[in-house]
């Protein structure tokens, strides 16, 4: 993955913008979209993309599962509860979601990782999960 990174004036003031000239997935293509109903991504545009400030690194995108949903409730993370207050309306199964690489490695490893979309999931998953474990747990569909 290359950024680049820029500082814009915008009304007297340094503004930190980021310009992606490449994403890709872990297959080595270009990252598509995981998910827009609810919203998901560290950057909230619907992709798994991440920078060096995602210290969760949300980068696997998953297709929630009840399975995942009741396992990440148990290890404190609630997805299925709606938070209206920062307008996120809790998680189906069904519904794409960006999930934190270490939290899927975890997930894999207790037996409850759900399906991965490939060709949404950022490349540097790569870093904490091998290709070989999101591939045995790939969704076919998109």
């Amino acid at each position: 993955m290359i950024r680049q990174n820029s500082t814009d004036k915008i009304a007297g003031e340094n503004v930190q913008t980021h310009s992606d000239t490449s994403v890709l997935n872990v297959l080595g293509g270009h990252l598509e979209t995981c998910g827009c109903e609810p919203m998901t991504g560290w950057y909230r545009d619907g992709t798994c993309r991440t920078d060096p400030t995602d210290l969760g690194q949300h980068s696997v995108c998953c297709v929630m599962t009840e399975g995942f949903l009741t396992y990440s409730k148990a290890q404190g993370n609630d997805l299925s509860t709606p938070v209206p207050e920062f307008g996120f309306p809790g998680l189906q199964p069904g519904d794409h979601w960006c999930v934190c690489a270490p939290r899927w490695q975890q997930a894999y490893n207790d037996g409850m990782a759900p399906p991965v979309r490939l060709k949404a999931t950022e490349q540097s998953a790569l870093e904490i999960i091998p290709l070989d474990q999101l591939k045995q747990h790939a969704h076919q569909t998109i």
